[in-house]
C-alpha cells in the first residue's frame, strides 16, 4: 500500500480501484461534479426544502480546485446536479463560484450531457461525487466515481462495487465531511497537497492568480423541463 492508501484505509475508506489507477485517471479530469443531498449533507430537509453544507466541505472543494489549477494550469469546471430545488445549493454555487447549478433534474445524465457538450469534454474527463440510485447513470460513464458512504445502504454500496460504479468509497457519511475527505484524497493523488496548503496559508501569488480567476466565474442555473435542459434566471 502507498502512504495515501494507508492513511485512508486506516480511517475506513475503501479503494475499490487502486490509488495508482485513480491517480492516472485524475490527470485526464477537467470537471468536478457533485450531487447535493446526501453528499454535502445527510439529506435531511428544513421547512423550506433546503439542506445545509459545512465550511469544512466547502474548503475541500476550494483546495481541490486550487490543486487542479496548480497541476493543470487552469480552472476545472465545477457543477452541482440535484434532483430537487435547494436554495442553499444556489447560495453555495454563487459563493463558491461554481460554473453550473442544476436543479429539479431527476434524470441526471441529461445534465452531464449538457456539461460535456457545452465544455467540449467527454464523460471520462469528469469526476463525480454521489451517493444514491439516481446518480448511477452518471457513475456508469464518468472517469472517477467517488461514492459517499451511507451506513444504511450496504446492499446499494455492494451493488455499486460489484458493478464497477465506484472508484473510492468514503469512510465518512454525507453531512460528516465526506466531501472534505474525498477532495483531500484527490489533492494528495495530484502530488501537490503540501504545496496547496502552503500556498493557501501564505496567500501566495499562485493562490492570488487562482482566486482572481475563480471570482470571474458567474454560475449558470438550469433545470429539466419537457426533457430539455433549460436556463433559469435567479432573482
Amino acid at each position: 500500500m502507498t502512504e495515501i492508501e494507508n492513511l485512508y484505509s486506516f480511517i475506513g475508506g475503501r479503494f475499490v480501484s487502486p490509488s495508482n489507477e485513480i491517480q492516472a485517471k485524475l490527470y485526464n479530469i477537467r470537471a468536478f461534479v457533485f450531487d447535493w443531498d446526501g453528499v454535502f449533507n445527510d439529506g435531511q430537509k428544513n421547512a423550506h426544502g433546503s439542506s445545509n453544507f459545512s465550511e469544512v466541505d466547502s474548503m475541500g472543494t476550494n483546495l481541490l480546485r486550487f490543486s487542479h489549477f496548480l497541476k493543470q494550469g487552469g480552472l476545472p469546471i465545477t457543477a452541482i446536479i440535484s434532483g430537487e430545488k435547494n436554495e442553499t445549493a444556489f447560495f453555495f454555487s454563487e459563493r463558491e463560484c461554481f460554473h453550473y447549478s442544476f436543479f429539479k433534474v431527476p434524470h441526471k445524465k441529461a445534465a452531464l450531457d449538457f456539461i460535456c457538450e457545452k465544455e467540449n469534454i467527454s464523460p471520462d474527463q469528469v469526476a463525480y461525487f454521489f451517493d444514491d440510485v439516481l446518480d448511477l447513470p452518471i457513475a456508469e460513464l464518468c472517469g472517477i466515481r467517488i461514492l459517499i458512504n451511507q451506513k444504511a445502504n450496504p446492499l446499494f454500496t455492494h451493488y455499486c462495487i460489484k458493478n464497477k460504479l465506484v472508484d473510492y468509497l468514503t469512510a465518512n457519511c454525507g453531512g460528516h465531511f465526506a466531501v472534505r475527505e474525498s477532495t483531500e484524497l484527490l489533492c494528495g493523488l495530484n502530488d501537490n497537497f503540501n504545496e496547496v496548503i502552503e500556498d493557501r496559508v501564505k496567500n501566495s501569488a499562485h493562490y492570488q492568480t487562482y482566486i482572481q480567476a475563480r471570482r470571474q466565474i458567474k454560475p449558470e442555473f438550469f433545470t429539466l423541463k419537457d426533457g430539455a435542459i433549460l436556463p433559469v434566471k435567479m432573482a
